[in-house]
């Protein structure tokens, strides 16, 4: 619709929920070999300076034990199959692990925790593998220990509206479970496919609802988890209030691995919307970004459920390189206004409302559609959710996860437009503005060091210049453990790494992540 016909083009959105991005994290299957340029550099090629610690080498004698707490076909020594576990799904990463383990049960990876940390073998756990910072695979020779297997739906409880599962459960899977409840899991990802909930309760993930329904630190009542040690923390509580002593399971959600595998969590997950409805605005200026989503805010209120922001160069690459189609003409920027409600109607005319003020507005939103049914809207989702693939396809991408403050997000885009004109095939950014969060992205046909050198320290600089966050909701895995005084104090890095040397005496647990190499 125009402006001027906004009152009278507004669809009603049929009362489906949004269907999977199937295509977001499709490539998570092919071949690591197979994207162009063949394997990615070995993470240490890239990274000279990081040495491998003083570990105990693998042999043969750690295999047959861990066989006999697994079983044979769950000890993964094929190096063919061994490499997938190796690499992440950007491809930025690629370690040289050589052994996978499966385990089943929260006994068996106690068994090979215990195992490890006696033998003084460091580990990785790995969900998903979905991660961007390179913190679920390999640098040197660690042992992965895959949370696959461990995959059942444990309880749900329709009338609390706590769900119980193993931390193998693929989010999507968990949300069709809640769904058969009335309920919903409050986190929504375009990898939730493939992810798993036990890694993203590690990486603290935040996506796509986090607007509406806050972080998981808010939604997660309890957790199981197997410490360095191999000991069982039991924190599996489901109730709401629990204020006895120390809230331990905070210490785990956001870790990324390093204290602990989380093997089994409670999540309180909220009543499923009867009413779901998506607007697609173009727009010609950050501030009318900006200004749309204050009124938005204001206009839609408690149902406004989501408020996403891509800009021309994101929308040009999933066109370009996706072959997908936008409705809307060429414009700067574009905004995805979701709702989420229990009554159409009253939902309906608020929405309504909003798209005609917006429109009204000198300066705000100069196009727009809303999807009139469950293809619509997921193919209109789908344009935010497939940005990160289009740009693979472009070579090597380099991406960027912070917080800013409102004013600022755009702003580092454009810096860094400037600072990189010519020396990468395009800089985009895109993200969640309703939590400030930015998703920074260039890209080269190809791993580029003095590129690379351009960005880093440059980006985190600019951010700490600025009180953001190095990492809003990726983690800081490896890719960004050095930078973590930028966005916290030095005392609180000194406490944390205390924290690591309680729980982890031998430090097997996810070695080289999250925090700096003293």
């Amino acid at each position: 619709f125009q402006a001027s016909r906004a009152a009278s083009l507004l669809p009603q959105l049929l009362l489906r929920r949004r269907p999977a991005s199937a295509g977001a994290f499709a490539l998570l299957a092919r071949p690591a070999s197979s994207a162009s340029g063949g394997l990615p550099p070995l993470t240490t090629e890239i990274h000279p300076g990081i040495k491998r610690g003083a570990f105990s080498q693998l042999t043969d004698a750690d295999v047959s034990a861990f066989e006999a707490i697994v079983g044979g076909d769950h000890v993964i020594k094929d190096a063919d199959e061994v490499l997938s576990y190796n690499i992440d799904w950007l491809r930025i990463c690629r370690g040289q692990g050589q052994l996978v383990l499966r385990p089943k049960t929260t006994e068996e990876v106690s068994a090979i925790v215990r195992h490890c940390n006696k033998r003084r073998l460091a580990v990785v756990p790995q969900g998903g593998n979905t991660g961007l910072v390179g913190g679920s695979v390999p640098l040197f020779d660690e042992i992965v220990i895959s949370t696959s297997r461990m995959n059942s739906l444990l309880s749900i409880d329709p009338v609390s509206g706590v769900l119980v599962a193993e931390a193998g459960c693929v989010l999507e899977q968990l949300d069709r479970e809640a769904a058969s409840q009335g309920l919903m899991m409050p986190l929504d990802l375009g990898a939730k496919g493939s992810c798993q909930i036990g890694g993203n309760l590690a990486t603290n993930a935040g996506g796509l609802r986090l607007l509406r329904y806050g972080s998981l630190r808010g939604t997660t009542l309890g957790l199981e988890a197997v410490l360095p040690t191999g000991q069982v923390l039991d924190c599996l509580t489901t109730l709401r209030k629990d204020n006895t002593g120390y809230d331990i399971k905070q210490l785990l959600i956001g870790s990324e691995g390093t204290l602990g595998i989380i093997t089994k969590a409670a999540i309180l997950c909220p009543a499923r919307p009867k009413s779901v409805q998506l607007a697609f605005l173009g727009l010609d200026s950050f501030q009318a970004v900006l200004d749309t989503y204050r009124l938005a805010r204001r206009s839609l209120g408690e149902i406004l459920s989501a408020f996403e922001f891509i800009d021309s160069e994101s929308m040009r690459a999933v066109k370009k390189n996706l072959g997908l189609s936008c409705p809307l003409g060429e414009h700067s920027f574009y905004v995805l206004a979701e709702t989420s409600g229990s009554n159409e109607t009253h939902d309906r005319e608020k929405l309504d409302g909003f798209i005609e003020s917006v429109m009204s507005m000198d300066g705000c939103a100069t196009d727009g559609t809303v999807a009139q049914d469950a293809g619509q809207f997921a193919h209109l989702w789908s344009l935010r959710e497939r940005i990160v693939e289009s740009l693979l396809v472009d070579g090597y991408e380099y991406k960027y996860d912070v917080s800013l403050p409102l004013a600022d997000i755009y702003r580092l885009v454009e810096h860094m437009r400037t600072r990189l004109d010519g020396r990468v095939i395009r800089t985009a950014g895109y993200g969640h503005l309703g939590d400030g969060n930015l998703h920074l992205n260039f890209t080269t046909p190809k791993f580029d060091a003095k590129v690379l050198e351009l960005i880093e320290p440059h980006v985190f600089d600019w951010v700490r210049d600025r009180r953001g966050s190095v990492s809003a909701e990726h983690g800081l895995g490896l890719k960004k453990s050095q930078y973590i005084r930028h966005s916290k104090a030095d005392f609180a890095v000194r406490v944390m790494a205390e924290v690591k040397r309680l729980l982890d005496p031998n430090g097997i647990m996810n070695p080289y992540k999250v925090l700096p190499d003293e």
